[in-house]
């Protein structure tokens, strides 16, 4: 196998061009602004850190938490809300159990098993909390649902939980 050049490391066989877009939120600002229905910062990509020596890009054995990836991008673009879509109608308080039960509030402080949508739950309480905006958790076949409050699992900071209000998107 021939050396990879550049910026690309050897994944597999194959080299691939590890560089970052740069890009990626310029494009996204200007379909929002365009009216576009953005969906972006779901999994996939190859982990890559910066070769101390080398100052080359390698790949590195990791995994890209892409529900706080999503939740920082969502700030990084002034997002007026942030909706996490998945496979279920709410976030549940033991799931996969008899008892399960839907919750139509949730916040950090909620206790959820590793597996669980434990992870989803943190990424939009994070994103609360750093934005004051609102987050969600609900079902991929009902996006507007989700947003409105009919389905899902509102998600809040501790101190929203405990009195203060949540700011609400912007509407037009």
């Amino acid at each position: 196998m021939g050396q990879c050049h550049g910026r690309a490391a050897r994944i597999g066989r194959q080299c691939r061009d590890l560089r970052a877009s740069g890009q990626g939120r310029t494009v996204i600002r200007q379909l929002l602004a365009a009216g576009t229905l953005v969906i972006c910062a779901g999994g996939g990509g190859v982990p890559v850190v910066r070769d101390s020596v080398t100052e080359r890009l390698r790949s590195v054995e990791a995994v890209i938490d892409k529900d706080s990836r999503a939740a920082l991008l969502a700030e990084q673009l002034d997002a007026d809300a942030l909706l996490i879509l998945t496979d279920v109608t709410h976030v549940f308080a033991d799931y996969g159990k008899r008892h399960a039960r839907p919750l139509s509030t949730a916040t950090r402080a909620v206790h959820l098993p590793e597996g669980s949508m434990r992870s989803k739950t943190e990424a939009a309480a994070a994103f609360v909390e750093r934005t004051g905006s609102i987050a969600a958790v609900g079902p991929l076949d009902n996006a507007p649902g989700t947003l409105v409050g009919t389905t899902g699992t509102l998600v809040q900071a501790e101190s929203v939980a405990h009195g203060a209000q949540p700011t609400a998107p912007a509407t037009s």
